[in-house]
């Protein structure tokens, strides 16, 4: 018997139809993507935060990445702003540019990928788009809900104030430092660095600390420069003890060996752990909070009344002061 030759295309609507609803649970909100809007439930007291990362083939991710690493990504990255916020994940829209090429596999595992971490975050998609590009861009608004009074802003940190960082820093950047072949290791150090960078996982604590910080933001664009928005708005500066930033034993060897240099380390991006301030007496209270969930909170640093970065008392040249695109 004759094989069927004929290919069945990826419309739009059979991306939406077999890929896409699942990611809805079969919420409301969405009209089950049958309507040219969709709506948010929002309660008296909440306010809604809104997030929007954009992600280009090329450009935020190697064309040879994986789909599941680059649905990871473009989650991963929206829920880290909410969390330094204080918000919790509530949905989302999803819009695709994809090219002809795309196939049924890449689409199986991207959106296979998401309903993992909507499951685990506990979100779902309220709608989006999808156009037919020459390379893969997605680009995803988030909303996260919180209570009005509640809000962590970046412009509240004080004199005096204590500086914290979530996890440990650099391993992203040091995975792509690997991936590039820009530094050489071993095949075990290659992948250990290399996953982290394809996979940073968000530090969603950002509900814990409404209580907690005077202002805080999440690590995208580099510890330093990241800081630096802290501090912009209200001419303050910061004194960091560079010793005390956490910074795995792996990383630290690299350091060490003079493969990577800190200042470059805590300049480079895609940590996504939390920075975030606090006044001194609150310090009995994060450690505690910090055994109780079991993730690692650091001080590393003051803010001080002086303009500029110190690192270890000497102020910082810093020329990049975290990432831009420029154009």
């Amino acid at each position: 018997m004759k094989k069927n030759s004929h290919k069945q295309t990826l419309s739009e609507s059979l991306i939406i139809e077999k890929y896409l609803k699942k990611l809805n649970f079969k919420k409301k909100e969405s009209f089950n993507f049958e309507n040219d809007g969709a709506y948010l439930n929002v309660a008296k007291d909440e306010k809604i935060i809104v997030s929007n990362d954009t992600i280009v083939e090329g450009v935020d991710f190697f064309t040879n990445d994986s789909a599941d690493s680059i649905a990871h990504k473009i989650i991963c990255y929206n829920l880290s702003d909410l969390s330094s916020m204080g918000a919790s994940p509530y949905c989302f829209n999803l819009s695709l540019g994809l090219p002809k090429k795309i196939s049924k596999k890449w689409l199986h595992t991207f959106s296979l990928k998401i309903l993992k971490l909507q499951k685990k975050y506990k979100f779902f998609l309220l709608g989006g788009d999808i156009a037919q590009t020459k390379h893969i861009i997605i680009s995803a608004t988030f909303f996260g809900k919180i209570r009005k009074s509640k809000i962590i802003r970046r412009d509240g940190a004080k004199i005096n104030d204590d500086i914290w960082v979530t996890g440990n820093l650099g391993n992203s950047f040091a995975g792509l430092m690997l991936k590039k072949n820009i530094i050489r290791e071993n095949d075990s150090i290659k992948k250990f660095f290399i996953k982290k960078y394809l996979y940073p996982n968000p530090c969603m604590i950002g509900n814990k600390l409404r209580i907690i910080a005077t202002s805080a933001i999440d690590i995208s664009d580099g510890f330093y420069g990241d800081l630096d928005k802290l501090l912009l708005r209200k001419n303050l500066g910061a004194n960091i003890d560079v010793g005390s930033i956490p910074i795995l034993p792996k990383l630290k060897n690299l350091i060490r060996l003079h493969r990577i240099k800190i200042n470059k380390l805590l300049s480079a991006g895609d940590d996504y752990e939390i920075l975030f301030t606090s006044n001194p007496k609150k310090r009995n209270f994060i450690n505690a909070l910090s055994k109780k969930i079991k993730i690692k909170i650091t001080k590393v640093g003051t803010i001080i009344n002086k303009k500029g970065i110190y690192a270890d008392g000497k102020i910082l040249n810093l020329n990049k002061r975290s990432f831009q695109y420029h154009f």
